[in-house]
């Protein structure tokens, strides 16, 4: 555990540094309350800078950010960027050269938090999704022929490897194991073996042979169809989810919005090896439309903080922030809607720091 806590932060575009500043406002609280030391250090990267410098990470960027014990992400989306420029060049960038490897997504509903699954309660969905998060379709494997001509041809190639599979699917099989769910353990495999028959029997066969390594813990397989329909009908059946890469970036979504909404889901992409370097963030984007507006909802973003500060050492902090957040959720918001909580978004942090 360091013993001055050194976080870059990456406010990014629109809304992403007014929810930013809500997770750092929190964090200026609760170390107090806990007593530990940080510094931040601000960076301008997203699509203002790349507007006026045509930079998306800087050169040398990614060796800056391995100074740091943490990044912690506002948002990244710029209306006059064009999509995919900052998303491909900045943010997947850094979990390529950062080998974040994995994509963690806890789907929890938290007290108050209205979810489209008519009847459930927050006791019913608490599930984690494991997402592998530096392979398959995102390598950007591929390219055009006869481009822009009625005989146009594309190809997007997936990539897997054992290395890529066994290191996601073992921190999976960990987590499950330390994550010691009371129900009982289970790390259930979201894949395509039926139709996707190479990449996915990789998935497959490396999943029974770690599998091995943790009698503990039940090893489930879901094809990703059938994934999406039982995280409908059954969302209390998941303990934890693990998955590739793009199945990964679709089902989180869909955990997101039976969860409650993009406002209150926060992720990390993780590097769980010794020195590296992980990074927590809202899932709700930049939404520039509200940008200065005082609307949006911080709740994700302050999540994401108690997240990165459950993974730097600090972990009673970030138990006590949780059950903060919770409170608020749960006794002093109307909605999670952007302009509909019954509190601007500097009083919603105010109210968690309230609850601290």
């Amino acid at each position: 555990m360091p013993s001055t806590l050194n976080i870059a932060v990456l406010g990014g575009d629109g809304t992403g540094p007014e929810v930013a500043a809500e997770g750092i406002k929190v964090l200026a609280a609760i170390s107090k309350l806990e007593g530990f030391t940080y510094e931040l250090t601000h960076f301008d990267w997203g699509g203002e800078r790349y507007l006026r410098t045509g930079e998306t990470l800087p050169d040398g960027g990614a060796d800056e950010l391995r100074k740091f014990d943490a990044v912690y992400l506002g948002a990244v989306g710029h209306p006059d960027v064009p999509p995919g420029v900052l998303e491909k060049g900045l943010l997947l960038e850094l979990r390529f050269q950062l080998d974040q490897y994995i994509n963690l997504r806890p789907v929890k509903l938290f007290p108050g938090v209205e979810t489209p699954l008519a009847g459930r309660k927050p006791e019913d969905i608490d599930f984690v999704v494991v997402r592998e998060n530096t392979e398959d379709l995102y390598c950007g494997i591929g390219g055009f022929l006869k481009k822009h001509t009625p005989d146009e041809v594309a190809t997007q190639s997936a990539v897997y490897t054992r290395k890529g599979c066994e290191r996601c699917i073992r921190w999976a099989f960990e987590f499950t194991r330390k994550r010691n769910n009371p129900k009982g353990k289970m790390l259930t495999l979201v894949a395509k073996t039926n139709v996707l028959t190479y990449g996915h029997d990789l998935w497959w066969r490396t999943f029974q042979d770690v599998a091995k390594d943790f009698p503990d813990v039940k090893a489930d397989y879901n094809h990703v169809d059938a994934c999406c329909m039982w995280m409908v009908k059954n969302p209390d059946y998941y303990d934890v989810i693990v998955t590739t890469n793009m199945f990964g970036d679709i089902i989180t979504d869909l955990g997101g919005i039976i969860q409650g909404g993009l406002g209150v889901a926060a992720g990390g992409n993780i590097n769980p090896d010794p020195g590296g370097v992980s990074m927590f963030e809202p899932m709700g984007g930049s939404a520039p439309k509200y940008t200065g507006q005082n609307v949006i909802n911080p709740i994700a973003a302050i999540n994401a903080m108690a997240m990165l500060l459950e993974f730097t050492g600090q972990p009673k902090a970030a138990q006590r922030l949780y059950k903060a957040i919770h409170q608020v959720t749960g006794t002093k918001m109307k909605s999670q809607a952007a302009g509909k909580m019954g509190h601007g978004t500097k009083e919603v942090g105010d109210l968690v720091v309230a609850a601290l």
